[in-house]
């Protein structure tokens, strides 16, 4: 039951938001749209701002189960586009009135997931320490991820695909070469 009452108070969130900015959101209001009392929110979360943090690690773990459907990075990071352009009021508002490191964090476990299955199939039959992956995952998820602030910052006007196709032509090759030199 606690995680139904969770996502009710996501959903209410959401649906706030398409209204108004989240800095003019209470829990007040958070509760009389999901039709519960404000203690039961508290039970639940300990304010918006933990409400947000949770949806957001809700939305990420969702996006990266439906979205697993991909044979390069390039289609695995697209989907991240996609699914961050599908919570657009959300990730708006959580840019804007809260940090953009909520919405980092948010893209984090995305772009990781996605980074660490391109560099296991990268480091097939090659000899390579898990730290020095982990490091090799973190440069490009800098990439990737600064990549998608700066799009999220310009309202996500450009093409996802444009950016994607960009980055490609950018790092072709880059990863198999990282996982190369790290061999030993």
């Amino acid at each position: 039951m606690s995680q139904v009452t969770k996502r009710a108070l996501e959903q209410s969130l959401k649906n706030l938001l398409l209204k108004k900015p989240l800095s003019k959101i209470t829990v007040a209001d958070i509760a009389d749209d999901c039709g519960i009392n404000r203690m039961t929110f508290y039970y639940h979360f300990k304010d918006i701002y933990d409400l947000v943090e949770w949806s957001c690690l809700e939305d990420a773990k969702r996006a990266l189960d439906e979205k697993k459907t991909y044979d390069t990075w390039q289609q695995g990071l697209l989907q991240i586009f996609e699914a961050v352009q599908e919570n657009k009021p959300f990730i708006m508002n959580v840019y804007r009135c809260v940090h953009a490191e909520q919405v980092e964090k948010y893209l984090q476990p995305l772009v990781d997931g996605l980074l660490l299955g391109v560099l296991e199939e990268e480091s097939r039959g090659i000899t390579i320490r898990d730290e020095d992956k982990q490091f090799i995952a973190q440069v490009y998820s800098y990439i990737f991820i600064g990549l998608m602030l700066d799009w999220i910052k310009d309202n996500m006007r450009e093409d996802p695909r444009q950016i994607v196709e960009r980055l490609a032509r950018l790092i072709k090759g880059s990863m198999a070469a990282a996982v190369a030199r790290f061999r030993y």
